[in-house]
């Protein structure tokens, strides 16, 4: 079965959201848990959480991802910035537990100063204060396209990340195809080769998620700027191997595109469950 949906706004709450995605032929989506670019989270109303739960379970939706905000930077060895960044996942996390969110996306982000290996480390330092053994939510890691100073911008940095996290078995990373395209791998020309990669560094059970998104500028640009799906340098039909490649049978899509309207997204959706074989 398909799992495919796209990103919502939470303003109206977690029960509006819900519901748009069925309205739309989604059976799963992402939010941001805040502001993308920071800021406080609102807070959970009670009666909006149960009826969510009971309407997601009538409705088949699950794999639901949300996403913390960009600002929140555990690559960083700048105090008040850890220290937000901490109380961002912690206070998500919590959220979570409470709305039985299964997914959780968090950037990277950047080392700016600091080595490369540093800031692999101070992610992992990040992570191993806020996961824990007993926790329902998976922590995945995105991709990132090398922008800048980021880190988490190859399968093998994302692998030592991943290494040096003490509870691992609840942390997983979501491909986003325009960021991998940006660093660099040919998941156009090259699927299978870019997924056996994965395979081989990461392991295959770790990739958790996908983000369907076309990019605008050229493979290996490092520069990771998102277009309609089908207007850019991926294409729909290399996007539609995705959902019908079988080592990916079991992962949810989440589609991103700019400034899409639900009715935009309501067409996508439609365009890859006609393209689906599965």
């Amino acid at each position: 079965m398909l799992t495919i949906g796209c990103h919502l706004s939470r303003k109206k709450g977690f029960l509006e959201m819900a519901e748009e995605a069925v309205s739309i032929q989604a059976n799963t989506f992402q939010y941001f848990t805040r502001n993308p670019r920071g800021g406080a989270s609102a807070k959970v109303d009670e009666k909006d959480v149960a009826a969510y739960l009971a309407y997601t379970k009538e409705h088949g939706i699950r794999d639901v991802l949300a996403y913390a905000p960009y600002d929140a930077n555990p690559a960083t060895d700048k105090t008040s910035e850890r220290d937000f960044t901490l109380m961002v996942y912690a206070e998500d996390l919590a959220r979570l537990a409470e709305v039985e969110g299964p997914l959780y996306l968090i950037r990277p982000g950047s080392r700016l100063s600091a080595s490369v290996e540093d800031g692999l480390a101070e992610v992992a330092d990040a992570l191993n204060n806020v996961v824990t053994p007993g926790m329902k939510t998976c922590v995945l890691l995105d991709t990132m396209a090398g922008e800048g100073t980021h880190v988490g911008t190859s399968f093998e940095q994302l692998a030592a990340i991943i290494d040096q996290v003490d509870h691992p078995e609840h942390v997983g990373v979501c491909l986003d195809c325009a960021s991998v395209w940006a660093e660099g791998y040919d998941i156009v020309g090259d699927l299978d080769g870019v997924l056996d990669q994965f395979d081989r560094v990461i392991g295959l059970d770790k990739l958790r998620a996908v983000h369907l998104n076309d990019a605008a500028h050229e493979r290996g640009s490092h520069v990771d700027r998102h277009t309609r799906i089908g207007e850019g340098l991926i294409g729909f039909e290399a996007l539609a191997a995705m959902i019908n490649h079988p080592k990916l049978a079991a992962v949810p899509f989440y589609l991103e595109e700019p400034d899409a309207a639900l009715a935009t997204y309501a067409h996508d959706i439609a365009r890859f469950r006609e393209a689906y074989r599965g």
